[in-house]
């Protein structure tokens, strides 16, 4: 079984990467993707998505509640709701996607134990890494998945190498 994870610098485009890569596969592709919260240019926090359902919420933002990262507060509410569930869910997919494993992530021991039963599954499975985390769960993605470097020289040719190789 094929695992990928792609990382790099903060918005280098990782997960432009990914979902690039999803849209060029003929795979039923489920898990959870993140996004930026812009206002009027300027970051106020990210969302996470369903990848097979659609169904959003807030991940992290500079208002709310839930732990602190920076100066966002990570919506365990979501984080769980969303997120861990719809990782749990998507192990009769062909492929499993996970945007992202990083620190707002790890706040939420679902969350782990969600990506844990992922991983060890049989399924394919392309995720988002963050570039400097020490948890053990990333540890485990560095060790047991082929990690790819995205910067500003391969990020637009990226997206059909990963297909390729998920082919």
């Amino acid at each position: 079984m094929l695992r990928i994870a792609v990382t790099g610098k903060p918005g280098v485009g990782k997960s432009t990467v990914v979902a690039r890569a999803v849209e060029k596969l003929d795979l039923k592709a489920c898990g959870i993707r993140t996004a930026e919260i812009l206002v009027n240019g300027k970051r106020q926090g990210f969302s996470i998505e369903d990848v097979s359902t659609g169904r959003k919420g807030i991940l992290s933002h500079v208002k709310g509640a839930g732990p602190k990262l920076g100066k966002y507060h990570v919506n365990l509410a979501d984080l769980d709701g969303i997120g861990a569930e719809s990782i749990k869910k998507s192990l009769d997919c062909d492929l499993i996607v996970i945007d992202e494993v990083g620190p707002m992530e790890l706040k939420s021991e679902n969350f782990i134990l969600a990506v844990e039963n992922a991983l060890d599954s049989d399924r394919p499975i392309l995720a988002v890494l963050h570039r400097s985390s020490e948890h053990s769960l990333a540890q485990r993605i560095r060790e047991d998945f082929e990690v790819l470097t995205v910067d500003e020289d391969n990020r637009d040719y990226l997206p059909e190498r990963i297909a390729e190789m998920f082919r």
